[in-house]
């Protein structure tokens, strides 16, 4: 994952809650955090969705944006929007198109037994697409505030 920094974001094209396809030419332009975590409305996901809805304010004053991604349909991210007032959009990777190429899907240890699944991951991405920072296997608690932290620092590097 680590091997992934300071290259171009994967080409992809995947629908977001709404049905809008998104690619990563939506990520020029302007920074990016894009989480992948693996299932809409679990404790440890809904966590960490609410902590970046509740620093969306600190989150905009950077400049940057935020997409969620998971395996999860359509149907199943706008539930899980509106039942926690998201302000940001979720993407749908059912065929794991995405998340495979990140390092997000594969072997992880759950409760003890190896198995295949989504990988707590983040990625932070510049305005020209290039991925700056990646968080393999977060934890959640007090990840947003990572998050910001290494944004900051990075554009007071002047990188963009």
């Amino acid at each position: 994952m680590n091997g992934l920094i300071g290259k171009k974001i994967p080409t992809f094209c995947l629908l977001d809650d709404q049905g809008n396809t998104i690619t990563q030419k939506d990520f020029v332009g302007h920074w990016t955090v894009l989480y992948a975590y693996p299932k809409d409305s679990t404790p440890g996901c809904t966590t960490e969705a609410c902590d970046f809805r509740d620093n969306w304010n600190r989150v905009k004053a950077l400049g940057a944006q935020v997409y969620g991604i998971s395996k999860d349909n359509q149907k199943s991210h706008q539930n899980f929007i509106t039942k926690q007032a998201l302000p940001f959009n979720l993407l749908s990777d059912p065929d794991k198109s995405l998340l495979t190429p990140l390092g997000s899907f594969g072997k992880k240890i759950m409760y003890g037994k190896e198995v295949e699944g989504i990988i707590r991951s983040t990625f932070l991405v510049d305005p020209k697409g290039v991925i700056r920072h990646a968080w393999p296997k977060v934890s959640v608690k007090g990840h947003v505030e990572d998050v910001l932290k290494i944004l900051k620092d990075l554009q007071a590097e002047g990188v963009s």
